[in-house]
């Protein structure tokens, strides 16, 4: 499964993850689907989305991932054909050898009364059709190439903003958002310099939404951390996760770590590393939304 996106300006992009981790469905009390596309912000959204994140696949996100299959596939497929080279050779060179030694036998008036040569040369003779042919099918498996993309399906991803104004209620203030933005930015450029500091080599994943926020890899052995970043104001006692970012520290427990910068004030704060964060509290992705509060004792 392989997941474009595509926003009300017509931009698309391949989401490298299970993006739904990440929204939740909308609740009964909540305005329906109708209403919502019948909404101004949401004229955009027609049928000829699917025709477009169609050909996005097959532009952009098909090639990758032929090359990452391919890429896998052939080290397989050539350590396949390595071993059973090697072993099928090693048959026929002992019954190519075993058929010798017998017609030599023959030759002397001293057949063997178990096997004669051509039984051992015919089966030397089979081992090397099978050889052929099963290098023959490796060859083939070598040949890859995609089938075009089926849209399976597709989902509107609606801003809780435009649900809470149509019960009735204040969309939340832009500059919230935007400064909640800022502090995240800024509590990864912290993050950063110190992965930087400590010899790793950082990059800031932040908005390929992977489950994580940057990627640090180590130098000498090319391993990679993953860091999930989180800002917040000295003396809060919680931070929000999200499924995916659960999810990604189970799935990589000894490489994922929860990183929190805890803001001081404007121009000082307080870093913890906080590894296998979700082990002692019980968390688990069996929740109802997108998201999740989370209480961590530092």
């Amino acid at each position: 499964m392989l997941y474009v996106e595509i926003d009300e300006a017509g931009a698309a992009r391949h989401l490298h993850y299970a993006p739904y981790l990440d929204y939740r469905p909308l609740h009964p009390d909540e305005p329906k689907v109708d209403a919502l596309l019948a909404r101004p912000e949401c004229q955009w959204i027609t049928r000829d989305l699917e025709s477009q994140a169609s050909r996005y696949a097959i532009e952009h996100v098909v090639p990758d991932h032929v090359a990452e299959v391919r890429s896998r596939r052939l080290e397989l497929l050539t350590k396949t054909r390595a071993a059973v080279k090697d072993r099928l050779t090693k048959e026929i060179t002992y019954w190519d050898h075993r058929a010798a030694q017998l017609q030599l036998g023959e030759a002397a008036g001293k057949p063997n009364a178990k096997q004669n040569s051509q039984e051992a040369r015919r089966r030397a003779d089979d081992l090397q059709a099978r050889l052929e042919k099963r290098l023959g099918e490796l060859d083939r498996e070598t040949q890859m190439s995609a089938l075009s993309p089926v849209v399976l399906g597709g989902l509107v991803v609606v801003p809780k903003g435009l649900i809470t104004e149509m019960a009735g209620g204040a969309r939340p203030d832009p500059a919230v958002a935007r400064d909640t933005e800022v502090s995240a930015a800024r509590a990864r450029a912290v993050i950063m310099e110190i992965e930087r500091s400590l010899g790793f080599e950082p990059v800031d994943r932040e908005l390929d939404k992977l489950g994580y926020d940057i990627e640090s890899r180590v130098p000498k052995t090319g391993e990679l951390r993953f860091l999930e970043v989180k800002g917040r104001v000295s003396g809060a006692d919680t931070i929000t996760v999200t499924k995916n970012e659960i999810l990604y520290s189970f799935n990589k427990p000894d490489h994922f770590i929860l990183a929190i910068v805890e803001f001081l004030d404007d121009s000082r704060q307080r870093v913890h590393y906080v590894r296998r964060p979700f082990d002692r509290t019980g968390i688990t992705t069996d929740f109802n939304g997108a998201s999740v509060n989370s209480r961590l004792q530092l």
